[in-house]
């Protein structure tokens, strides 16, 4: 097993009314130390769609620039794992970021979204905090059993459930 694995900072505004939680950055997203690295992944893709903005061609500082103003936030449940390679499934020994800050990072937060199976594990946290949630399907390249269009759909319900779509 290799070294332990440090996630990446939150990026989450103070007026996030919608927060993305993922589980824990893949190989690419730590070596690029971006969220959503992995060039096959679905995320910018995804949020371009759902705003009709090029978030893909966009360089990363604009695009987080881009997140904060329109309120969505991004994180991930894990602070720091094991892990060999990039799949959910290999996460061991895994450390939870500091979830219950949430109200003090952002006080308008409306909706706290699940990205993925492994992300979810983490609801009842989440829930404790009295805050609403929904799980995404994992726009990931490895959940290839869901379309793109379907994973639209979901991720469109959610930014609208918190008013970030127009």
């Amino acid at each position: 097993m290799n070294e332990r694995l440090q996630g990446l900072p939150p990026v989450i505004g103070r007026n996030a009314r919608l927060l993305i939680l993922g589980s824990f950055p893949g190989v690419a997203s730590l070596r690029a130390q971006q969220y959503y690295g992995h060039p096959r992944n679905q995320f910018w893709p995804l949020l371009s769609a759902i705003w009709g903005v090029d978030l893909v061609a966009a360089p990363y500082h604009a695009r987080l620039a881009e997140l904060r103003r329109r309120g969505l936030g991004l994180w991930d449940v894990y602070a720091s794992c094991l892990r060999e390679g990039s799949l959910d499934q290999a996460i061991e020994a895994a450390e939870l970021n500091d979830l219950a800050s949430l109200h003090q990072r952002a006080p308008r937060l409306q909706l706290v979204a699940h990205n993925g199976g492994e992300s979810a594990r983490a609801m009842r946290h989440i829930r404790a905090l009295g805050l609403p949630v929904r799980r995404l399907p994992s726009c990931s390249p490895a959940n290839a059993s869901w379309s793109f269009e379907r994973k639209l759909l979901a991720w469109r319900e959610a930014f609208q459930a918190a008013g970030l779509c127009a």
